[in-house]
Parts: structure tokens; sequence; C-alpha cells
């Protein structure tokens, strides 16, 4: 199968490339930036792609690629940061740019290269192309290295593309991999198909068998435990663990108490019921409440909800001798946000807690068989396994639960209201279509309420109230790295607020959040 290898060198959009080239059809996987020759020849990729980074290419301990990347006689994209270290690397010159540039811009394409060519949002009056992309650098080459033509340019950045013909270089200052660079798709499939010659061999028909065997080879004979919590992700690695090992996995099922309105009876109906997997449900809601009691910090909720999974996890697995692994839903997303990608070189931005952390006390090896996975992978592989399209289009939901929607203190009078207020929002959601029949919920990628430990004055008939604040958030996104904030229309906004105020006592203001991510994340905490 034809492979295009990426060197990360700890840009926080780095997954996104490996998502594009998956989309285009083309395996491909992610690895350090420093890898030597003799695993670049092993690893026999089509093409390779240098990440972004968050580091500067004119620092002393600056990151490199090896030598042999360019050696390697195969074409070589660099992107951002991998566009400066190439030029670096081949002679070029790069600086600290004296007009830094973050977020959108525009740039004209030059030298009809073979990777942009025919590729443009716009024309200029000249017939000249023209690209919206996403920019996120300080340092900018300032000298082309040997070979190389300009392929982009802006006023903020004169060699914002650069290309070498004949040894089929190519490098952009922008991120092609982000939504907010329309033509990005274009631009890696052209580069894959059309420069790297890879053929479309990536699909999820052929990664179930070849999932399902790799989880037959690691476990064994062993018993399996899996924290399922009723989302996505720990939902479809039930099923495809179950179809590996049928009866070894034993599905924990722990109710926090930060669950969604009736999720946790649901979830019992779905796995247990109807699917036939082992499924011992554990109430400690009490627990979760009394630990979270006082404590206000994002970070440190997070890692107390973590460490009584884990707690739980260890009292169960007490009751099942023969378990060795622990299985956990972590998809690409999470390992990236929490800088626990293989490299390890990315900023953390929050913790996950089903990504590392894991002490020795568990006495449990770790499987997670959609790590490598996207959120869109991920239901591509549920529907392939068989999972009810409801279940598997479902909105992501946080490991830590309405822990991290209840913002300050958690406190259980706070999650009931907040449970019975995101109820109404999906509820509406669901029943609000547009004109070709789609509903709301569908139409947007998550959607949820948030509790905001604020109160606002109010009236309700002739008396004055003065009570809490919901803020309701809804996005759109294909990858969950960027996303937009959802354009709901306004008489879906007003019915979704009147209930709420009216249906859940304790409520008296409702607000819409209209952040983008980045800056903000998906998640308020």
């Amino acid at each position: 199968m034809d492979r295009i290898l990426i060197l990360d060198f700890g840009s926080q959009v780095t997954q996104l490339i490996a998502r594009r080239i998956r989309e285009a059809g083309v395996y491909c996987e992610l690895h350090p930036n420093d890898v030597g020759e003799k695993f670049i020849r092993e690893y026999e990729p089509k093409g390779i792609i240098l990440s972004g980074s968050h580091a500067s290419a004119i620092d002393e301990d600056t990151l490199k690629a090896d030598p042999y990347v360019f050696k390697a006689g195969v074409p070589v994209l660099g992107i951002c940061y991998g566009m400066q270290t190439m030029a670096a690397q081949l002679g070029g010159g790069v600086e600290n740019g004296k007009v830094r540039e973050f977020g959108y811009a525009q740039v004209r394409a030059h030298g009809h290269s073979k990777l942009l060519d025919g590729i443009q949002d716009r024309q200029g009056p000249k017939g000249e192309g023209y690209l919206d992309v996403w920019m996120s650098h300080g340092d900018k080459v300032t000298a082309l290295p040997p070979g190389f033509q300009l392929m982009a340019s802006n006023d903020a950045c004169p060699i914002a593309g650069m290309f070498d013909p004949d040894r089929e270089f190519y490098a952009v200052q922008f991120h092609p991999e982000v939504t907010h660079t329309k033509q990005g798709t274009k631009i890696y499939n052209r580069f894959v198909h059309d420069i790297c010659g890879a053929g479309s061999q990536w699909n999820m028909p052929e990664f179930v068998p070849q999932a399902i065997q790799r989880i037959r080879d690691q476990v064994g004979k062993d018993e399996v435990i899996l924290g399922l919590s009723g989302g996505v992700d720990s939902a479809v690695a039930a099923a495809l663990i179950h179809r590996a090992i049928g009866d070894q996995l034993t599905c924990i099922f722990v109710d926090t108490g930060l669950l969604r309105l009736n999720e946790g009876d649901q979830v019992m109906e779905t796995f247990a019921k109807h699917m036939g997997v082992k499924v011992d449900r554990v109430n400690a809601s009490e627990d979760f409440y009394r630990e979270l009691k006082g404590v206000a910090d994002p970070e440190q909720k997070r890692k107390i909800i973590g460490r009584l999974f884990v707690e739980e996890f260890q009292r169960e697995a007490k009751k099942l001798p023969k378990a060795k692994w622990l299985a956990q839903g972590t998809i690409y997303p999470d390992v990236i946000e929490s800088a626990g990608a293989k490299t390890g070189k990315a900023v953390t931005i929050k913790s996950h807690h089903n990504v590392g952390g894991l002490p020795e006390s568990l006495h449990l090896k770790l499987l997670e068989p959609l790590r490598e996975l996207f959120k869109d992978e991920v239901r591509s592989l549920g529907l392939e396994l068989g999972l009810p399209r409801e279940m598997v289009f479902r909105h992501p939901f946080p490991g830590p639960g309405l822990g991290v929607r209840i913002l300050g203190e958690v406190k259980p009078e706070h999650a009931d209201l907040l449970r019975r207020a995101d109820a109404i929002f999906i509820d509406e959601l669901r029943k609000a279509k547009d004109a070709d029949g789609t509903s709301w919920y569908d139409k947007v990628a998550q959607a949820f309420a948030v509790f905001l430990p604020v109160r606002s004055v109010g009236v309700m008939g002739d008396g004055r109230t003065y009570d809490y604040v919901v803020a309701l958030r809804a996005v759109q996104t294909t990858d969950f790295m960027t996303a937009h904030w959802a354009e709901l229309p306004y008489d879906l906004l007003g019915r979704a607020s009147s209930r709420i105020i009216n249906e859940v006592r304790g409520i008296n203001r409702v607000t819409y959040d209209i952040s983008s991510k980045p800056p903000a994340t998906i998640e308020w905490e």
C-alpha cells in the first residue's frame, strides 16, 4: 500500500495533515521530525511532508529534518515551519518577521507550479490567481535556496511559497490542512496523487479486519475492561473489541452523576440488551461530587475525574482476575491536545482524562484501538461495524462529562439544572429542520449547554428573580481541531431559550456562544 510519511515538528494542527491525506484515500503515518535515514528507507514513502511547529527555525537548537529527507528521491512538501527548515537546510534564508501573520490571509500564486496550477479562489485583473489561506507564523523565508522558484506571495510575506521543479520540493507558509484554507483539500490531493503518484487505498472496509487482528494478536486470551461512557468513541471501541474477542470484553459503565439526562439507562439499553455486551454499571456519583467539592480549576477537575475513573476500574478489576487490559476510546484529537502524541513536541492546551497518566498501581495494560483515528473516521468505522446511525452520529461528549461544562465548582444541583437545559436545547435542534429536511442536530457537529456560576436579575410574572445563566454552544467542523460557531436560526434559539427559562426553575437567562476555534476551544473548560 502506498504511504506518505509526515514528519512532526510539534504543531498543534499536525494531526490535520494526516486527516487530509487519509481523506484523499492515502495511508500515512506521523513520526518525529528527526527520524533517520534507516527509518525513511524502510518506510519507503511515496512522499514526505514536513509539518509546522511552535519553534523558531532561527534558534540555535532548532528542530531539523534528517538530511536524507532531501536525498530520498521522493517529493517533499513543507508546511509553515516545514517550509522554513527546508529553506534553511537547503541554503536559503530565514529571518524573524517584522510583521507576524495569525489568521486569515490572501496570497498570490506565481510560477505555475505543479502544486498550485489551476487551484485558486479568485482571479485578479491580470488573470493572476489568489488563494484565501490561514497563516500562523512569525519567522519567514527571506531568500530562496538554490534551484527554487517563487510559488506564492503577499505583502507581509514576499516568499509565501516556493518550489524546486527538478527535485519536486514544494513549500508553503500557510496551512492547507485547516478548513480556513479553502483550497487546502485540493492542494493535498494534488501533492499525494499527482505529484507523489499515490493511489487511493485507505478505507474502512480494509481497516476493520486489520484492526480486529491487531486486537487479537495484542490481547490473546486475556480479558479486557473498557470504560463505557455512552459517547461515540467508547461505543465504537466497544463494538470493535467485542467483534474481535467477544466475551473476553467486560464494559464498565461508571455513572459519575455528570452524564446527560437519562444517559445511564440509555447506555444499558443499547449495549447490554441489544448488543449482547457484558456491561457492569457502577453508581459512583456520590464519590465524584465529594471529591470535586470546592474545586474550581478546570485542570484540577479533569485530573480528579480521571483519577476517580482509574480508581473505579481498579476496584472492578479485582472482580475480574483474568483482566489484563484497560481499553479506552482515545482518538487523535485527544492525544494532540494533551501533547501526548508519539512525538511529544506539541504544547499542551488541556489534558484529557483518558490520555496518559495511568498509574503503575492500575496493573492493567492499555488498549487503544482508535488512537490513530479522527472523529469522522471513528464514525465511519462504527457504521462499518453495524452500529445504529443515531448512535454513531451522536454529538461528542467529553470524558469528564458535565464536570467541564459547569464552570467553577461542580455541585449536584448545578448538574441537575444543566442536564435539563441541555436536553431541551438538543430536543429543539432535533425538531428544527432546514429546507431539505435535515435537522439542525445533524447539521452541526457538536452542541451543548454550559452552566455559568453567575446569577442575573430577571422578572417572571410580577416577581423578581435572581437565578443562574446558561450558555448554548453549537459548532460546525469536520475535524474538531478547528471549528466555526453555528449560525442557528433565531427562531430556533428563541424557542430553546424560552423553554429553558420556563421549564427549568433556577435559570432565568440564556446566552449563545459565537466564538470559533481558534482562538477559543469547543468546550469552555
